[in-house]
């Protein structure tokens, strides 16, 4: 198998030593972004925008038997001829150096990632290392990961190991929002609470002038206005696109939540930064119960309200609750299997929050106690909106 290079973005778009040139400004974006009802069946003619002739199709093994039949039988009507091969489960190295090993061999000149977000960096990852482009196709609107170049890694038990980046975006991306009004209410929700943190990231990225994306560059007013879009259209849609979703309808809520959920949020985040809200959310996978249980959006979620919280503004933190508490949202600790006394899982999330790669970008110094009154404030707050809004949306996607 040919071994590609490391590539480290920070390389790429670092000033020159010795000089006294700033930092550029960088946008990230795919070449195309398709999204509509019954897109999925037309991915065999979208291929020709590449062109790909014979590529590698890779889902899960429930995905082959319902969303692939409809990518499988629109390849053959291109006259693209495929291999399909089964995602695991896990966006492991090992996982992935796996794939990559037994398709050397397949002559593919395309990769089609199809599935949730795990799914989907898996397929980055694997396409990288084959040299070819990537195709993604999420089959939920669960998290922002479809549009971006980059892939998180996890260990085999599924704990938060890192990230690859990769120099190229996604070749094209098709969502079908009839496959996403199909799957569970949850996943559309927890894919509200990673986007959320989009624009409140994105936020104190542009009015801290030594915070960088997730490419080492600035970001650009582009970025901003797509996080504050995203947010915007979230607080005014979101509610109704669930709803949709429980109806197994398309409609124009839906369309617009899917696409902030997907598009302005994937773009947000890469070229606008990151920054606390993710810190938290990643180091909530190190506690195996919170890993196991909840969705990643789940715990972004949790992680944006901490995030309001360490920069003291509560009164927008409030706002936010209660959004999430009406949408089906975790808003305090114990909504994640935790509570407030649980000093080792604090202290667990304070140390990966620390540790988090851009932590940096928030634009006061972050410290061990501030992560950690932080998080028990957000408790706090969120005991407070269940209090007045009630949890039963919550509850009702929990036991779904």
């Amino acid at each position: 198998m040919t071994v590609m290079p490391t590539y480290s973005p920070f390389d790429m778009f670092a000033p020159p030593a010795g000089t006294d040139r700033a930092r550029p400004r960088v946008f990230i974006a795919p070449p195309r972004y398709i999204q509509g009802r019954g897109v999925l069946h037309d991915t065999g003619r979208y291929l020709s925008l590449l062109p790909a002739r014979h590529v590698a199709l890779l889902m899960s093994e429930r995905g082959h038997r319902t969303a692939g039949r409809a990518v499988a039988e629109s390849l053959r009507a291109a006259g693209v001829s495929h291999v399909a091969r089964t995602f695991n489960g896990e966006c492991s190295l090992e996982e992935i150096e796996a794939h990559a090993a037994d398709l050397e061999g397949e002559r593919i000149d395309a990769l089609i990632a199809a599935g949730g977000g795990k799914c989907i960096d898996a397929g980055k990852s694997i396409a990288y290392r084959l040299d070819i482009p990537v195709v993604i196709a999420p089959t939920l609107a669960s998290n922002d990961a479809p549009c971006s170049a980059l892939s998180v890694i996890y260990t085999a038990d599924g704990a938060f190991a890192g990230g690859e980046f990769f120099p190229d975006s996604p070749a094209l991306v098709i969502v079908d929002t009839q496959v996403v009004a199909e799957a569970p209410e949850r996943y559309l929700v927890a894919g509200i609470g990673d986007a959320m943190a989009t624009w409140y990231e994105a936020r104190v990225c542009l009015v801290n002038d030594t915070a960088m994306n997730t490419v080492g560059a600035r970001p650009t007013l582009a970025s901003g206005a797509i996080g504050e879009t995203c947010c915007r259209t979230l607080f005014d849609q979101g509610t109704a696109a669930a709803a949709a979703v429980r109806d197994r309808t398309v409609n124009d809520a839906l369309e617009a939540v899917v696409e902030a959920n997907t598009l302005l949020s994937g773009l947000g985040f890469e070229s606008g930064g990151l920054a606390a809200a993710h810190g938290v959310a990643q180091s909530y996978t190190a506690i195996p119960k919170v890993e196991s249980n909840f969705l990643h959006g789940e715990l972004v979620a949790m992680g944006t309200l901490a995030q309001l919280m360490l920069e003291s503004r509560p009164d927008e933190a409030t706002r936010v609750a209660e959004f999430f508490a009406r949408v089906g949202l975790p808003v305090h600790l114990g909504q994640l299997l935790l509570d407030g006394s649980d000093m080792a899982a604090l202290e667990t999330v304070v140390e990966g929050t620390l540790a988090f790669p851009f932590i940096g970008n928030m634009p006061e110094p972050v410290t061990a106690d501030g992560v950690r009154s932080a998080l028990l404030d957000a408790h706090a707050l969120g005991l407070s909106v269940c209090g007045r809004v009630g949890d039963a949306s919550y509850r009702q996607l929990r036991d779904a």
